[in-house]
């Protein structure tokens, strides 16, 4: 089956068969892979296009059926009104309408090159619905992330508050470090309780996506960091105007609206009507009729004239359409390309100083502290920088696996080099 095969086209396109690393048998663990194929199999809207193709495909056959042909029975001088047994003459036979040659050949094509547009568009859906799986999956990913630092910077609060009620009790510190240690644990706390509501956020927008339960369990398996994918613009700009199933029905459009424009041709020329009756005369015998009949050109030139003209100004609308698109589409090549070269720079920028810098100064600040050279809110201050530090990180990350998701969805294929 056609769409089936087309199908499968499309799922190599995203990445969807490519060995599932790490997948696991529980049917609620998710890879990125999975999340992607039970999308595709399950999604609502695709499922209902796929149907629209069906029914588009079913069209082409409507488009190459014949004319039926008419039986045809006729009595003549009959003595009584509705008198057929005492009929002198006798008509039975059939006729049938004859398009001209290559008519219904090139009905059959419009047919299927509107399908092929229905088919364009079902490509557009999945990639859209492919985005927008990947980004809920890796938010995901970034709320645990999150959740993991909340809950470190909770434990490393509550180890402040614990080390402050000791230099109070030793009388090192006055009691109001210990007031603001305790606020410092407390919004901690209330921290990892607002991560922990994102993580549920995120699986039940993820098990939306999916076509599964609001509430249904769901793990996810994966890393937001990924390996640096080497990236030429032109190449991707090439790779868009190949793959991207706008510019593929734009070039559709096209070629279907010629059709037209030639079939609006063909309208000049006259179709036959072919009837063969046996004929019966009382007293004479049976003979046979033929009759072949062709219209008179004197009016039928005013609608053909009038669809070439229309067929025309579509094509001219369709040719723009199509620049346009092409354009669009090189702008969105270049916006997600510009914006994973920015994520991977901050992303160099937190591995190779940042992130270093920040514990070394939480280190620093840590042992200042404990030896009494300082006080909680340096401390405190910089624990925050450190934990800011690694949020940004997360975010960093996220942003670079999103840009690089919007990258594929741009150029309508997956990304060579991502071995994800």
């Amino acid at each position: 089956m056609k769409s089936s095969k087309s199908l499968l086209i499309i799922l190599l396109a995203v990445g969807l068969t490519m060995p599932l690393a790490g997948q696991t048998s529980d049917e609620n663990t998710f890879s990125l892979e999975k999340c992607l194929e039970t999308a595709v199999q399950n999604n609502p809207l695709i499922l209902s296009s796929l149907q629209q193709h069906a029914a588009a495909r079913a069209r082409i056959r409507q488009a190459l059926a014949f004319a039926q042909p008419s039986l045809e029975y006729d009595s003549d001088l009959q003595p009584k009104f509705f008198n057929f047994q005492d009929t002198a003459e006798t008509y039975v036979g059939f006729s049938q309408s004859l398009e001209f040659p290559g008519k219904r050949f090139l009905r059959g094509k419009i047919a299927s090159r509107e399908a092929d547009e229905v088919m364009a568009e079902i490509d557009l859906l999945i990639l859209d619905v492919a985005f927008q799986v990947k980004e809920a999956f890796y938010n995901l990913l970034l709320a645990q992330e999150k959740h993991i630092y909340a809950s470190q910077n909770l434990e490393l609060s509550q180890d402040f508050l614990q080390k402050t009620n000791l230099k109070h009790e030793a009388g090192d510190v006055a009691r109001v470090e210990v007031l603001r240690a305790r606020v410092e644990a407390a919004t901690a706390a209330n921290e990892v309780r607002a991560a922990k509501n994102e993580i549920n956020l995120g699986k039940a927008r993820l098990n939306f996506l999916l076509a599964r339960r609001k509430f249904a369990p769901i793990e996810i398996s994966g890393d937001l960091k990924r390996a640096a994918i080497p990236l030429d613009l032109e190449k991707l700009k090439q790779k868009a105007l190949s793959f991207r199933p706008e510019v593929k029905k734009a070039e559709v459009s096209l070629k279907r609206e010629s059709l037209q424009k030639t079939q609006a041709w063909m309208n000049y020329l006259p179709d036959l009507d072919l009837s063969v009756s046996k004929h019966w005369i009382d007293g004479e015998g049976s003979f046979w009729d033929a009759t072949l009949s062709v219209p008179i050109p004197l009016f039928f030139w005013q609608p053909a004239r009038g669809e070439i003209a229309e067929a025309q100004a579509n094509i001219q609308s369709l040719m723009k359409e199509a620049e346009h698109i092409k354009n669009s589409v090189s702008l969105e090549v270049e916006e997600a390309f510009t914006s994973a070269l920015s994520a991977h720079n901050q992303i160099q920028l937190f591995e190779e100083e940042i992130l270093t810098q920040a514990e070394e100064v939480y280190n620093m600040f840590l042992f200042s502290y404990q030896e009494g050279e300082i006080g909680g809110i340096e401390l405190i201050d910089a624990r925050r920088t450190m934990m800011e530090a690694r949020k940004s990180y997360a975010d960093a990350l996220f942003n670079y696996d999103v840009a690089l998701a919007a990258l594929e969805k741009s150029i309508g294929h997956k990304l060579e080099g991502d071995e994800q």
